[in-house]
């Protein structure tokens, strides 16, 4: 069983610290010192019910997603939600996770109060609310082992994302395919993170630097079963990589047409792609 939420303001007094399991949030607030703190002592309330709630019904949010499948939870419904245009795919509501509970942690923190601006960042799956003449700058990692800012999107009221989600082979979650990262902008962290998820799958190659195998091989519960996951790829050439990327950039163009994401960043061994318009940012090599 899970060791008790740890709920806790870092050094800095300005950051609130949310742990449990493998849920790992930090948490900022912006705006009137009452407003706030009030906003943290609502989310200290409502964080350690997420853990046990999504445990209750993990055989569900494991099993390929189903329309006639009604979940309880405040996060599973997210979770179900954003998984909802993408259901003819095999897609399980485990790719929101991340994302929704970002989400749900979100919209508890601001109901009755008045930020000026706040973000949740679950592990790298960021959902932000902003109040106009204020801005939120985000970093694009494209590769998690260098921890190197390869650019930023800054965001502002107008802004049609308010959610940001990363996916990857080097990431913590599991891969079907070889992006380094796949950091996708949209209306919701869940949303984001579903599309993170399948297009980081979507950028794959037949290569013989690249190994695979089943997911249950690293985790027996893994909801993705006896599919093949990357674990490793060692250096490709060009053709390969470019061959790779144009895969997952058809995917992310079909969904920001669709209207699912706002954009796209998707890189692979220092080569990057971008689909659709990051708001006001500057992305670069």
């Amino acid at each position: 069983m899970f060791t008790p939420a740890q709920m806790v303001l870092m050094p800095d007094g300005k950051k609130l610290h949310l742990s449990h399991g493998p849920i790992d949030i930090i948490l900022q607030s912006f705006g009137p010192s009452t407003e706030v703190q009030k906003s943290y002592e609502q989310a200290i309330n409502f964080f350690p019910k997420i853990l046990p709630g999504l445990v209750t019904e993990i055989s569900d949010l494991r099993r390929p997603y189903s329309k006639g499948w009604h979940p309880d939870g405040l996060v599973s419904r997210r979770m179900k939600e954003a998984c909802y245009p993408y259901h003819d795919k095999f897609l399980t509501p485990m790719a929101a996770v991340a994302g929704a509970v970002a989400d749900q942690v979100l919209e508890i923190s601001l109901i009755g109060r008045k930020l000026d601006k706040i973000y949740v960042n679950n592990g790298g799956d960021i959902s932000f609310h902003l109040e106009r003449d204020h801005l939120l700058t985000a970093g694009i990692v494209g590769d998690i082992s260098r921890s190197k800012i390869n650019g930023k999107c800054v965001f502002n009221f107008e802004s049609p994302a308010r959610g940001i989600a990363t996916s990857g082979w080097k990431g913590r979650s599991f891969s079907m395919g070889i992006a380094d990262a796949v950091t996708v902008l949209a209306s919701n962290a869940a949303a984001a993170d579903v599309a993170a998820t399948l297009i980081a799958n979507a950028v794959i190659a037949d290569h013989p630097a690249i190994k695979q195998e089943p997911a249950i091989n690293q985790d027996i519960d893994s909801d993705l079963g006896e599919r093949l996951i990357t674990v490793k790829v060692g250096k490709l050439d060009g053709n390969t990589i470019e061959n790779a990327l144009d895969s997952g950039q058809t995917v992310a163009e079909k969904m920001e047409l669709a209207g699912h994401i706002t954009a796209a960043v998707l890189v692979l061994q220092d080569s990057f792609r971008v689909v659709g318009s990051p708001p006001i940012g500057l992305i670069s090599n």
